[in-house]
C-alpha cells in the first residue's frame, strides 16, 4: 500500500553537531559530484549556509532527510556544527518518507543525470504512487513514466511482452495511452502487424492520438513509404541530366525529382 507523502511540514531552526546527522543506507550509497560539493562548499564559505538541511529527531540522533550535497560541504569546510531545520513531532516523518522526502528534494537538482531521475521516480512512485510521486515532483503523469520506463508499465501489460509487442514497444504504448484497458485493445489490434508498421503505427498515434485505428494504421503505411529514393542511370543520361540541369539552375537531384513529379502527375490525369 502506497504510503501518504505529506509535502506541508513544519519545522524549527536548530543548530546540532554534525556528527549526530545520520543518513540512511541507500543516501549513503550515491555518489556526489567532488568538483560540485567544492563549489557549494566555496558559496557557503562565502555567503553562509542560506538552506540549512532538513532532519528529524532519531534516538539521539538526527535523521538527515534533505541536503546531503549540503551536510558534505560543510564537512569539507570541517565545520563541527550545522545549523538545521528540525521536524517538528506532528509532521515527522517514518523511514520511508523520509527517503521520499530526500528524493524529491534531490530530483529538483539542476544536476541530476537522466539515469538518477529515473532511479529517484521509481523509488518515490513505489513509496507514495505515481499521483503523488508526479505531484510532488512537478510532473506530468506523462512524464514520469518516460522516467519509469517499462518499470512503470501495469502488470496487466507486461503480461503481453514478448508475445504480443516487444519490451520497447509497450513501454512507448503506455507512455502515450495511460489507460491500461485502451492500451491492451491497441496491443490486439497491432500484434501482427511486421515491426516496421507497429513502429510506424505508434509514431502516428503520438501524432494523432484521438484518430480510430484505421486511420491510424493508414497514417503509419504511408510514413513506411520511402521518399528518398535512389536509382542508377546509364553514364549518357547523366551527362545530359547534368547539362539540363544547369539549364535550369538545379541540381540534378533537383531536376530528377521534378521530371518524376511532372510524370506521375501526367499520369494521373489521364
Amino acid at each position: 500500500m502506497a504510503r501518504k507523502y505529506k509535502p506541508i511540514i513544519s519545522y524549527r531552526l536548530k543548530e546540532i553537531p554534525i556528527k549526530q546527522i545520520k543518513i540512511w543506507k541507500e543516501a549513503q550509497a550515491r555518489k556526489l559530484d567532488r568538483e560540485g560539493i567544492a563549489e557549494l562548499a566555496k558559496s557557503i564559505k562565502n555567503e553562509g549556509l542560506l538552506n540549512p538541511p532538513l532532519v528529524q529527531k532519531e534516538g539521539k540522533n538526527y535523521l538527515l532527510m534533505s541536503g546531503q550535497r549540503r551536510l558534505a560541504a560543510m564537512k569539507r569546510l570541517g565545520a563541527k556544527k550545522i545549523p538545521v531545520h528540525l521536524l517538528t513531532k506532528k509532521t515527522e516523518y517514518d523511514l520511508e518518507d523520509a527517503k521520499a522526502a530526500s528524493v524529491v528534494e534531490n530530483i529538483h537538482r539542476n544536476d541530476m543525470n537522466h539515469r538518477d531521475i529515473a532511479e529517484a521516480c521509481k523509488y518515490l512512485t513505489e513509496q507514495v504512487g505515481k499521483s503523488a510521486a508526479a505531484k510532488s515532483m512537478g510532473m506530468s503523469p506523462k512524464t514520469l513514466n518516460k522516467y519509469l520506463g517499462f518499470a512503470g508499465v501495469p502488470d496487466k501489460l507486461k503480461e503481453l511482452v514478448p508475445s504480443q509487442i516487444s519490451r520497447d514497444e509497450m513501454t512507448r504504448l503506455y507512455s502515450l495511452v495511460l489507460n491500461t484497458s485502451k492500451a491492451e485493445n491497441i496491443v490486439k489490434k497491432i500484434s501482427k502487424l511486421d515491426s516496421a508498421l507497429r513502429k510506424k503505427y505508434l509514431v502516428a498515434l503520438s501524432q494523432s492520438p484521438k484518430s480510430s485505428h484505421l486511420k491510424l494504421l493508414k497514417r503509419a503505411k504511408s510514413l513506411l513509404i520511402k521518399q528518398n529514393i535512389s536509382f542508377k542511370i546509364s553514364k549518357t543520361n547523366a551527362k545530359k541530366l547534368s547539362s539540363e540541369s544547369n539549364k535550369n539552375d538545379m541540381t540534378p537531384d533537383e531536376l530528377a525529382g521534378k521530371i518524376i513529379t511532372d510524370y506521375l502527375k501526367r499520369k494521373k490525369r489521364r
